[in-house]
Formats: C-alpha cells, structure tokens, sequence
C-alpha cells in the first residue's frame, strides 16, 4: 500500500470503534456506488415486495409463540 494509505489506516484505527464502523460502512459504499439514498431505496423495495407476498398469502408466516420457541431452540444450540 501507499504510504498515504497506511497514515490513513493508523489514524483511523486511533477512533473510537462507532467512528471506525462508520468510516469503514462509508468507505464499502464508496466502491459498490451505492450511495445512502441506493440503498435506502432498495431496502424500501425489499419491504413492499415482502408485504405483498405476506398480503398474497405467498409467504410463510408464523405466530409468536411459534416464533419464539425457534428463537429459544436456536439460542440453546449455540
């Protein structure tokens, strides 16, 4: 790496871990070009679609009840 990156990299590891995670989220989005506003869009259309294949029928859903015995089950494995 350049000699640029590597300040760069020592300064950022200086921060607090939230600032690091910030800086490193900014940092992916700047290669994939996907931009804050992209990605809030496209997790709007991942909802809409999932509503419909709830309001459809489409989609498996499950009670609370249910829900939380696979949770508990799924915490007790690990």
């Amino acid at each position: 790496m350049s000699t640029q990156a590597d300040t760069i990299l020592d300064t950022a590891l200086l921060l607090p871990s939230d600032e690091r995670a910030w800086l490193a989220a900014e940092l992916i989005a700047s290669l994939s070009g996907g931009g804050e506003k992209e990605i809030e869009a496209a997790w709007a259309a991942e909802i809409d679609k999932r509503i419909d294949e709830i309001e459809t029928g489409e989609a498996a859903t499950s009670g609370w009840e249910e829900a939380r015995a696979r949770i508990r089950a799924a915490v007790i494995k690990s």
